[in-house]
């Protein structure tokens, strides 16, 4: 019987980390192809960099709206329906992206993506959380993120050379559209795999508990504690997203303005950043089972991130390769993602807790957008360098703040409801 459960957990944990694996691919796929994908429907110059942030903050929405409804449905109907709901909806969305013929299609299909995309992750992890030991569920987390964010890896080596999938298969495709079919693919795929995910224990044990309320979002309202774990939860991630979603998406423009010897390219950027991100999930997760403790490494990270974000905005008159080599360390600097998302999730009972699990992360992607609105204002009465400093010191103040006050919750009992 232990084998057999032994069995089932790993499964399940490979089952997450794939799923989380095609989430981000798609998520950053977007980014890499954008361009070639605009250009293709006949956009260029400043119509074309409109559209570009248009269908972004379309796929941004959806994740906001995709949030909130995988969440309640994960606590009402269970966490292996979230698994299988949300990965046929962006596959479906991955295939029609690649047969795009006008913006307005576009924009309800990256709509439709960012809806499915925003279930993955919080159901992974709500999941293998509570199925594994409290000792040991880190282990499953951490995993589910390290795998997960190479997805980012393979996604720009598919946007660049597609082009060779291409003609192996003797296909007639651009590159871009090649690279959502192959995401659209992968997602199919992973549905049978799923076949053999089960629901957790807690979950059913609360779902024969009618008298209990599930999925009920007042229920994280309800009291001014539950709302302070909820901000904090929001809070400690946002620095991730502040410097994904400026330092490394404008990593051209920064280049520039640090004086880079060679011309940088963001897809370059978001490639090195994202293979830190996935070793510093690897590092976060085993350094938190070493010390037993989520707001030690976190902080940890935090601090050692604002570092990297001081030399890289500063630090002037360097090599192409130093530039890369800082983008590595800034996606290291945020490989905390997994303890992040994993905190949030071990801080609500079982009734809300795939609620607060795909809503924080999803809340603080969203919260790219009005981080990039508040750079941006900033722009015209200060040099880059200096709005992108402004905003990082808000949003690691933040962060530094909610992880000193959030309460620990490693080998925290995960059985218990939110009456």
């Amino acid at each position: 019987m232990k084998e057999t459960t032994t069995k089932s957990v790993t499964l399940l944990i490979i089952v997450a980390a794939l799923g989380y694996f095609v989430d981000i691919y798609d998520l950053v796929l977007f980014n890499i192809v954008k361009k070639q994908s605009l250009e293709a429907l006949g956009y260029t110059g400043k119509t074309m960099e409109m559209h570009g942030i248009t269908l972004f903050n379309w796929q941004m929405t959806g994740m906001l709206v995709g949030g909130i409804l995988w969440g309640i449905i994960g606590d009402k109907k269970g966490r292996v329906t979230i698994l299988f709901g949300s990965i046929l909806l962006y596959s479906l969305a991955n295939i029609g992206n690649a047969f795009v013929t006008d913006i307005k299609g576009y924009s309800i299909l990256r709509f439709l993506a960012g809806l499915g995309l925003a279930g993955e992750l919080g159901a992974g992890i709500t999941l293998v959380s509570e199925t594994m030991s409290k000792e040991k569920r880190g282990i499953g987390t951490m995993i589910i993120a390290t795998v997960g964010t190479l997805g980012a890896v393979v996604a720009f080596l598919v946007g660049e050379k597609g082009h060779i999938i291409n003609d192996l298969l003797g296909l007639n495709y651009q590159n871009w559209q090649i690279a959502y079919l192959i995401g659209g693919s992968l997602g199919l795929i992973l549905l049978f795999m799923r076949a053999g995910a089960f629901e957790s224990g807690m979950f059913k044990e609360a779902l024969n508990n009618s008298g209990i309320k599930k999925g009920n979002l007042m229920l994280i309202f309800k009291s001014g504690k539950n709302i302070k774990k909820y901000l904090f939860s929001i809070a400690i991630g946002l620095p991730i997203w502040c410097v994904i979603g400026i330092l490394i998406s404008l990593a051209n423009q920064f280049g520039e303005a640090t004086l880079v010897t060679t011309p940088v390219t963001v897809a370059k950027a978001i490639f090195y950043a994202y293979i830190g991100l996935s070793l510093g999930d690897f590092v976060s997760g085993t350094l938190s089972q070493i010390f037993k403790s989520r707001k030690k490494v976190i902080l940890g990270y935090l601090l050692f991130l604002l570092s990297l974000v001081l030399v890289f905005l500063y630090l002037k008159n360097q090599s192409q390769v130093y530039f890369y080599i800082m983008c590595f360390l800034i996606g290291f600097g945020s490989g905390y993602w997994a303890l992040f998302v994993t905190n949030a999730a071990e801080q609500f009972g079982t009734n809300i807790r795939s609620t607060v699990a795909n809503t924080v992360p999803n809340f603080v992607r969203g919260a790219v957008v009005p981080i990039t609105l508040f750079y941006k204002a900033l722009l015209p009465s200060m040099a880059i360098i200096n709005s992108a400093l402004i905003v990082s010191l808000v949003c690691f103040g933040l962060a530094i703040l909610s992880t000193i006050l959030m309460e620990e919750t490693f080998g925290k009992d995960l059985d218990y409801l939110e009456a």
